[in-house]
């Protein structure tokens, strides 16, 4: 079992295409298209999501950890007193939920497909 960490990185986003040109020619990164409003690098490293959606973008940059057992995570998030923001859903790729930490910082938990 690998340890949880930070692997991707979400930004709020007006569009994607213009931050994929920005980031494309800035730092030469590919993008994979997830529809109009979602596109992220897929190195496998720490990846970057740009989200357009206005009804599912988040406020400020959303951190992602990588979990081997989401369901988990969610009940030892919420026993540590972590506020749930977003109940897990489905996404390309695998399973997430969002929370908030006792700080008010917005992160997700993710397990892969």
């Amino acid at each position: 079992m690998a340890a949880p960490r930070i692997d991707f990185i979400e930004l709020p986003a007006s569009g994607t295409l213009e931050m994929q040109r920005f980031y494309g020619t800035a730092f030469g990164w590919d993008f994979t298209a997830f529809g109009p409003s979602y596109a992220c690098t897929m190195t496998g490293d720490v990846d970057v999501g740009f989200q357009a959606d206005p009804t599912e973008k988040t406020q400020a940059i959303l951190p992602a950890i990588r979990v081997d057992d989401l369901d988990a995570v969610l009940a030892e998030v919420e026993q540590a007193g972590g506020s749930i923001t977003k109940p897990v859903f489905d996404f390309p790729g695998g399973r997430r939920f969002h929370f908030l930490d006792p700080a008010g910082n917005e992160l997700a938990a993710y397990q892969g497909e």
